[in-house]
């Protein structure tokens, strides 16, 4: 018998990790994972590719017969085909229906009002944008729409490096939303976000709460703790490049009190973390999929969690943020649209990551 617990880390075939779980033979296989797609279909695939060779055929043939039609055209006949091969190996079990012992769960979402400085700061950084991908990309720059903004045209140029550039802009971008200095390390623009957490914590230390401090940039949690180590608040980090040994140990310590935040990077802190002594879960910006965020979410909220759990999602206004948790309800989708039958949402195009940078 093979089982793989968080399956979710097999999904990309070209990993070394999907290859040698590949190379595992046994006469039983069993999957369990909380979030069997992420980003396509090509993910959910590469899960049955391991538990029921065969049965999707290869992923050329699947993209043909559903990858491209659901993904791409919201084919339901398509959809519906695909979920009807599958259902007879899934057993789908949410948390409210297994673990009705769970106090509840609230999450609230924090508008981030930038200041003048940041938001001019913000801007610049996202018109400058729109220009590195015009000019990479040798594509003309015009007014657009009325004003003197850069017009971006994606023409036939949307292969795998181009959607890279856009990529690595959008990213920038994230970055100003958390703190300029992420991007522009010297500046002595004040970070409001950065206020909006002191504000959040200071409250939340005097009613005697602890609390997990997620973000993707590990940059961006230096800056936390320096401000922390400056105000003399106890806390316990763990990111990406945190020892195994050192790892077990902060778990460890937090559990038993030593330490009133937890500063833990999304990808290192989303999975196998028990970490109850927290009631409270602070994102300090959005991932890409709220799946993500939900997991590591869960670290707080699972069995063992005696008191309500509160999460906190800061999102700055009037940026790139807002236009990502917009696209989190079509993540959503995604992940149900096969094992409850909701509407599938179709890939993100390189028209739709081009308008994440746009003015609205």
């Amino acid at each position: 018998v093979i089982v793989l617990d968080e399956a979710q880390a097999i999904k990309n075939m070209e990993t070394k990790r999907s290859r040698a779980a590949m190379s595992l033979t046994g006469r039983f296989k069993l999957l369990t994972t909380g979030t069997p797609i992420e980003n396509n279909l090509g993910e959910l695939w590469n899960l049955f590719n391991f538990i029921i060779p065969g049965l999707l055929g290869s992923l050329e043939s699947f993209n043909q017969r559903f990858g491209i039609p659901i993904e791409r055209y919201g084919d339901q006949a398509a959809r519906k085909k695909l979920r009807k091969l599958i259902r007879p190996f899934i057993l789908r079990r949410l948390k409210a229906q297994v673990l009705e012992e769970l106090p509840s769960r609230t999450e609230i979402t924090l508008q981030v009002e930038l200041n003048d400085e940041e938001l001019a700061f913000y801007e610049a950084v996202r018109r400058q944008a729109l220009e590195n991908i015009a000019f990479d990309n040798k594509i003309s720059v015009g007014p657009g729409r009325g004003k003197t903004e850069p017009r971006v045209s994606t023409g036939k140029n949307n292969g795998k490096i181009y959607t890279v550039k856009i990529l690595a802009e959008i990213m920038k971008l994230r970055r100003a939303c958390c703190n300029p200095k992420l991007v522009m390390p010297e500046t002595e623009i004040e970070s409001s976000k950065l206020l909006l957490f002191e504000k959040v914590v200071d409250e939340l230390l005097e009613n005697r709460h602890k609390a997990l401090v997620f973000s993707q940039f590990v940059g961006h949690l230096q800056i936390i703790r320096s401000f922390l180590d400056e105000k003399k608040i106890e806390y316990r980090y763990l990111d990406g490049a945190t020892p195994v040994k050192n790892r077990e140990k902060e778990v460890a310590a937090f559990q038993a009190g030593q330490g009133d935040l937890f500063l833990i990077s999304l990808k290192a802190g989303g999975l196998g973390l028990n970490l109850t002594a927290a009631d409270y879960v602070i994102h300090m910006d959005p991932w890409w999929n709220p799946a993500v965020e939900d997991q590591a979410s869960d670290r707080a909220h699972r069995i063992g969690q005696v008191h309500p759990v509160t999460i906190y999602r800061l999102i700055a206004k009037h940026t790139i943020e807002e236009k990502i948790v917009r696209l989190h309800q079509e993540k959503r989708d995604l992940a149900n649209s096969l094992l409850a039958g909701t509407e599938l949402s179709r890939k993100i195009s390189v028209e739709e990551l081009l308008n994440l940078i746009r003015e609205e």
